[in-house]
């Protein structure tokens, strides 16, 4: 692995590993009340994007990150939707 291979992969690690906390929170409270329902909807389209061009360039680092960070952002989302935006029932 180069050295530039390692600092992607790295900071690929650290900023997926940045969204967990708040997953972890959203699924355990089921509450997601003081977050952004456009932001996260922006951010994950954003991410969906990130994920293609990682694909189109074959670049592993992007790749994992967006793959891995797609799936706690949807998870946050479907929660807000499912919690805060959806009516009771």
């Amino acid at each position: 692995m180069t050295p530039v291979e390692i600092v992607g992969y790295s900071a690929a690690c650290l900023t997926t590993a940045a969204f967990l906390p708040q997953a972890v929170k959203s699924i355990r409270h089921k509450d997601t009340r003081s977050l952004s329902l456009g932001m996260y909807v922006l951010f994950t389209l954003g991410i969906c994007l990130w994920l293609a061009y990682g694909i189109l360039k074959e670049d592993g680092a992007i790749i994992a990150a967006n793959g891995v960070t797609l799936i706690i952002s949807l998870t946050i989302l479907s929660i807000k939707i499912r919690y805060d935006v959806l009516p009771r029932r």
